[in-house]
C-alpha cells in the first residue's frame, strides 16, 4: 500500500479538514470496491445531480437511504427468509450497502424505485454568500482617502 503524506495541505490551506480527511480515508481504504450493485452518477443540468442503482429484486420497504455528515448511504437488506433448491443461482441475492460522499451545498431531493432501478434525485444548492458577484467601480479616491478626509482633525476638536 502506497501512503501520502498529506502534511504540505494540513501547512497551506485551512478549512479543508473534511477533504484531507476524505483524502486519507480513500487512501487508507481498501484497494477491493465492492461493485454490487452497478450505478450511475449523471449530471442533468448545472446544479441537478442523479444517482441510478440497479437494485432488481428489492422491494422499497428493502431499501434504506440516509444521509448524515455528508455521506449518503444506500442500504439493502433482503427478509425473504424462503428456503429454495437452486439448482444453480446466478441472481445475486444479497444485502449491499453503497456510499457516496456529497459536497457540502449537495441535497438529496427524493428517491424513486421503478423497474429495478433506484434513483434518488440532487440539488447543488450554493448559498448568495458563495454565488459571484459584481462590484460596482465608482469614480474618485481610495475610500480610506475619503474617510479620513471627512473626519475632523484633533486640532478642529480643540479649537471647537
Amino acid at each position: 500500500m502506497n501512503t501520502v503524506d498529506l502534511t504540505p495541505l494540513y501547512r497551506s490551506s485551512i478549512g479543508f479538514d473534511r477533504l484531507a480527511n476524505l483524502l486519507d480515508n480513500m487512501l487508507r481504504a481498501d484497494t477491493v470496491s465492492p461493485n454490487y450493485p452497478p450505478y450511475n452518477i449523471e449530471a442533468l443540468e448545472d446544479n441537478h445531480y442523479a444517482i441510478t442503482l440497479a437494485v432488481s429484486g428489492f422491494t422499497e420497504q428493502e431499501l434504506d437511504i440516509n444521509v448524515e455528515k455528508g455521506v449518503l448511504s444506500v442500504r439493502g437488506e433482503k427478509t425473504n427468509a424462503e428456503q429454495h433448491n437452486y439448482l444453480y443461482q446466478g441472481i445475486a441475492n444479497r444485502s449491499f450497502e453503497r456510499k457516496f460522499n456529497l459536497d457540502d451545498q449537495v441535497e438529496v431531493v427524493d428517491a424513486s424505485l421503478d423497474n429495478g432501478l433506484l434513483s434518488i434525485s440532487l440539488v447543488k444548492e450554493i448559498p448568495e454568500a458563495m454565488k459571484p458577484k459584481t462590484i460596482a467601480i465608482t469614480k474618485g479616491g481610495n475610500v480610506l482617502e475619503h474617510k479620513e478626509a471627512n473626519k475632523p482633525d484633533a486640532k478642529d476638536e480643540q479649537a471647537a
